[in-house]
């Protein structure tokens, strides 16, 4: 009899009989082989643009869905901005920032922006991976620092649960929706800023936070370019719950994986970064090819590259940041000649600061009074359903 009622309410009344846990898809969910004929499947559901579109907008809102963005505070204008130690280095300024995500929540990051500030500039959202305090790492504080001396607003910004961000600890059930929430709120307030131009905003970031650039860039077409870098694979979906612990890629109509996702990004550019030693390893054959399609169907298909350095690992090095320099200064229309000798790209001219000296909350510094504490505290005020 339970059977009957659940294929009544499945076939009938369209109602899933899965709870979440059912329709996730984490970690190595596919095998490789298994996911390189998922993506002929996936192929075989479209075959022009308005049928690759249809399906688009299938992925676009099972993402929204799966996140319950609808959740969130309806909030815009008031950052309850928070700015400290400005410091000017060679070619570019630093300055320790804070916004207020929603009431209660704050993210904490770095503001790396030119010196010339008679003009508007571009800006880019660099979210980071997995690592307590890699927002204060020096390959974190080189790409930054790199991107604002060739005129670019860079906000760098804490994951959830790591650096400053610690409200919540970082696996808390809705890490996904936290972050890209925060990603969301960090870009509402670049082109808020007036040194902005909004339409010249771009986004990268490595391994999980290559995984919060391409979910951003999939829901909000603010972002003008992206780069996703060690992360997009076809058969892996993120080994933690903030990649993989809400059902973004699955639900009861439709399946897709990160692939998909990634290519919602068209017809806007777009710079695949994969190497030999992880879950990208395939990207050449299985993930850039499907992506290239997408594009095609737009006519854009020079618009998005694959860099695949088979002999590397999984890391954000330096040939895979010059390899995004060189991106975004075409795209986002950067002035690379302030970074760039007969050698290749500099980043001999970044001062490299303590992690003392990056932080928006010090010793001496008091947090805003109406902080929420802990990972039920954040849950309840937002009230959000994982059952």
């Amino acid at each position: 009899m339970k059977l009957f009622i659940c294929i009544v309410l499945t076939v009938f009344c369209n109602i899933p009989i899965w709870g979440q846990e059912t329709l996730l898809c984490k970690g190595n969910y596919w095998t490789e082989d298994e996911a390189a004929l998922r993506m002929k499947t996936f192929a075989s559901e479209w075959d022009d643009l308005p049928s690759w579109e249809a399906r688009a907008n299938r992925i676009r809102k099972g993402i929204i869905e799966g996140l319950q963005l609808e959740k969130m505070p309806n909030i815009s204008g008031n950052f309850n901005t928070i700015i400290k130690g400005t410091k000017t280095m060679d070619g570019y300024i630093v300055e320790n920032i804070a916004i207020e995500s929603f009431p209660g929540f704050y993210i904490t990051g770095n503001l790396y922006r030119p010196i010339n500030n008679n003009e508007t500039h571009a800006a880019i959202l660099s979210p980071h991976g997995h690592l307590k305090n890699k927002r204060f790492t020096e390959y974190i504080q080189n790409r930054c620092a790199v991107l604002a001396r060739m005129g670019a607003v860079v906000f760098a910004y804490d994951m959830v649960g790591y650096g400053e961000c610690t409200q919540v600890k970082h696996d808390i059930p809705i890490a996904m929706l936290l972050q890209t929430w925060n990603s969301k709120k960090v870009l509402d307030y670049l082109v808020s800023r007036p040194d902005v131009d909004p339409e010249r905003i771009g986004m990268t970031g490595g391994s999980g936070g290559g995984t919060q650039t391409f979910i951003l860039t999939a829901i909000d077409d603010r972002i003008k370019a992206s780069a996703p870098v060690v992360q997009v694979s076809a058969h892996f979906f993120g080994g933690c719950v903030c990649e993989s612990g809400m059902p973004i890629h699955k639900n009861h109509d439709h399946q897709t994986n990160n692939v998909e996702i990634a290519a919602l990004c068209a017809p806007r550019p777009m710079l695949l970064v994969s190497d030999g030693d992880d879950w990208t390893r395939n990207t050449p054959q299985v993930e850039y090819p499907y992506i290239q399609k997408v594009y095609a169907m737009y006519g854009e298909a020079s618009k998005v590259a694959n860099v695949h350095l088979h002999l590397e690992k999984h890391d954000y090095g330096f040939s895979k940041r010059t390899a995004m320099y060189n991106f975004f200064s075409h795209y986002l229309k950067l002035d690379n000649s302030e970074v760039l000798s007969d050698k290749g790209y500099q980043e001999d001219f970044v001062t490299i600061l303590h992690e003392e000296d990056l932080k928006v909350f010090d010793k001496n510094s008091s947090k805003p009074k109406n902080l929420l504490h802990g990972n039920k505290a954040v849950m309840k005020y937002l009230d959000v359903d994982l059952k």
